[in-house]
């Protein structure tokens, strides 16, 4: 792979992470306002259906914020590898990354092998 190569999946990884993080904080900061509001009017009854749903919005938004966190931390050890020249090889096998597989899942670190070896363990 050329360093160009390396340059435009670091720029694509880059406006990546950038777009998550806004995803990630946007979610906190509606998280935290929901907590305020209900704080807020805690005095007021509530229906119990309303508090289920609001639970499991909850808890929907903590779930993606998880997985943002760990996206994110894929994107982050990317860039890394970018850094070490390593970026198209895979983690496991030492084999090549193809370029397609990069372009689907820019963060990945092994190759469709190893990764669906991985899946079967799961």
């Amino acid at each position: 792979m050329s360093s160009n190569d390396f340059q435009i999946y670091k720029e694509r990884l880059l406006i990546m992470r950038a777009r998550l993080r806004g995803d990630v904080t946007q979610m906190a900061d509606t998280a935290l306002r929901q907590n305020r509001n209900e704080s807020e009017l805690s005095s007021m009854p509530i229906h119990m259906a309303d508090v289920g749903s609001d639970n499991f919005e909850r808890e929907f938004t903590l779930q993606l914020m998880q997985s943002g966190h760990a996206t994110l931390q894929q994107i982050n050890n990317a860039l890394r590898r970018i850094e070490d020249g390593t970026y198209d090889v895979c983690e496991v096998c030492g084999a090549k990354i193809p370029k397609k597989r990069l372009q689907a899942v820019p963060y990945t670190s092994m190759c469709v092998k190893c990764a669906e070896k991985e899946e079967d363990v799961f």
